[in-house]
């Protein structure tokens, strides 16, 4: 080597230069879509327009053709305004007119990619692609909604974007393909009287009509004595009728609302990219993909209706979607209850979890739980019975006693409910009565222990045991289990994670799982 070549230092080769990529503009269709979405955003003040125009007889109508050109002219904005690119890396969207933004997103954090269509852009053949990337951000601040791209683009854009972040699955059967797991059956219609979708359309409706009612001076026109008298004499007769009637209508309104939700519903996983596919919807449809690889777990419901007609619904826990994109976690709407254990023990890749016997809490445990439903109704109950003392009533008496009893049942159930178990790997944990929920969450998926206790918790030697995880809640909660039992289960769950704030003397044992009582 010479003296001169000595000289020149080793110089790192500079990073290849980052291919541009063009941006491109959504799909040309929605210049018919954005101004009819704006007209309706728009509509109450246009309605305000018109009424104000014909209230002064102002025969131009510029107020009303105003009215209906500044929302086009947005609509026509907006689309103008609006454009993406995907690079190698991460996906960009730019919008705006005189303030722009650009928000970038980079593929190892997309969590979910949803397709939707509303019934008009199911007509001009569109989607939209909600990219979910586990982060609070909505449209208005930072949403990454391509809205809207031709749907057989859209889809080919899902499977890009699946490909790139997951990770080949085993197919070890080498099919390959979609695999159909559920589709929607008719009789499936029977579950929608027992959720609470109809109670809130109905509720929701009643609620427009009465202020519609209120509006037009209907309350004010009523005729109280004549109102008073048709209520004496039919009032009997009326009440469990209008009652029935309530009920049907709540009834035909979940039915209404669980078809045009659930319509079409079907979920399947593909290979060998490794994803779970949840299509549904019969006017706005929407497709869900979840990647297998963010999978730690599924969560089964099953409320108290669902359950007294051996239904139940299936939710996944995946990482970086909390709660509130619990829309796009949703895996099995009110279903039969052998069809959401088979799909969770397909989903978990096995059955043993779903069906695993829980570890009782024991009886310290179960007095909790009646003691938590019991002191607000037996409080309840004693006001009522001093106004039936007080006022010689005996309805309020009557009422006090089925509070009491209502409580004891609620109480029962919970204590029935609740246990745990550890199987497989799998973290099984369930409780509730009105809302019982049996959550599995991968013991790998599990980052952290966190064991709280009330002081009536501390008196009873019991501790509610939290699982922090990066998915669905957050956490997966064991309560009102006793603390050696937590603590043991924190232990074989994690080896390693809680040995450091042990004592040396707890004599815990290095391994196994609590015994099943």
């Amino acid at each position: 080597m010479t003296e001169g070549e000595q000289a020149q230092a080793p110089v790192p080769a500079p990073p290849p230069p980052e291919t541009e990529t063009e941006w491109l503009r959504l799909d040309p269709r929605m210049l018919l879509v954005h101004p009819v979405r704006e007209v309706l955003r728009f509509l109450p003040v246009i309605i305000g327009l018109f009424v104000a125009g014909a209230a002064t007889r102002d025969g131009t109508g510029r107020l009303q053709l105003l009215g209906i050109l500044v929302p086009v002219a947005l609509g026509l904005v907006r689309y103008w305004t609006t454009s993406y690119r995907i690079h190698a890396d991460r996906v960009e969207l730019r919008r705006g007119l005189l303030s722009t933004s650009t928000l970038a997103t980079p593929l190892d954090r997309v969590r979910t990619v949803d397709l939707t269509a509303s019934p008009i852009q199911r007509v001009l053949g569109l989607s939209t692609v909600r990219i979910g990337t586990g982060t609070a951000a909505r449209l208005d601040d930072g949403g990454l909604d391509l809205d809207g791209l031709p749907t057989p683009r859209a889809r080919a854009l899902r499977q890009q974007l699946l490909t790139s972040i997951a990770t080949p699955a085993a197919d070890p059967e080498g099919t390959g393909g979609e695999r159909l797991v559920a589709r929607f059956e008719p009789g499936w219609l029977r579950f929608a009287p027992f959720t609470s979708a109809g109670f809130v359309i109905a509720a929701g409706l009643i609620g427009v009509g009465s202020q519609v009612l209120d509006q037009v001076g209907f309350f004010e026109d009523v005729d109280e004595a004549a109102w008073e008298g048709l209520w004496a004499r039919v009032g009997v007769v009326a009440v469990p009728v209008v009652v029935l009637g309530l009920g049907v209508l709540v009834a035909a309104f979940a039915v209404l609302g669980y078809l045009l939700t659930n319509g079409n519903f079907a979920v399947s996983h593909t290979l060998p990219d490794g994803s779970w596919h949840v299509r549904r919807g019969v006017l706005t449809t929407r497709e869900t993909s979840l990647d297998d690889d963010r999978l730690r777990g599924v969560s089964l419901g099953e409320p108290l209706g669902l359950r007294l007609v051996r239904g139940g619904r299936l939710s996944a826990i995946v990482t970086g979607l909390d709660r509130s994109e619990s829309g796009s976690s949703a895996l099995l709407p009110p279903t039969p209850r052998a069809l959401v254990q088979r799909v969770a023990a397909e989903v978990v890749g096995t059955a043993e979890p779903v069906h695993a016997r829980l570890v009782d809490h024991g009886p310290r445990a179960r007095a909790r739980r009646y003691v938590r439903a019991m002191v607000p109704a037996v409080a309840v109950a004693a006001v009522l019975v001093t106004a039936a003392a007080v006022d010689g009533l005996v309805w309020p008496a009557v009422l006090a006693a089925v509070v009491v009893l209502a409580a004891l049942g609620l109480g029962h159930d919970r204590a029935r409910s609740l246990g745990h178990a550890l199987v497989d790997g799998w973290l099984v944990a369930r409780s509730g009565s009105l809302t019982r929920r049996r959550d599995l969450l991968a013991t790998e998926a599990v980052i952290g222990w966190n064991l709280r206790s009330t002081w009536f918790q501390r008196r009873a030697g019991l501790v509610t045991l939290v699982a922090t995880t990066a998915g669905g809640r957050q956490w997966v909660a064991i309560p009102d289990v006793p603390e050696p039992v937590a603590v043991e289960v924190a232990v074989n769950a994690v080896p390693g994670l809680v040995d450091q704030f042990l004592a040396t003397d707890r004599g815990l044992p290095a391994g196994g799982t609590a015994p099943v009582r």
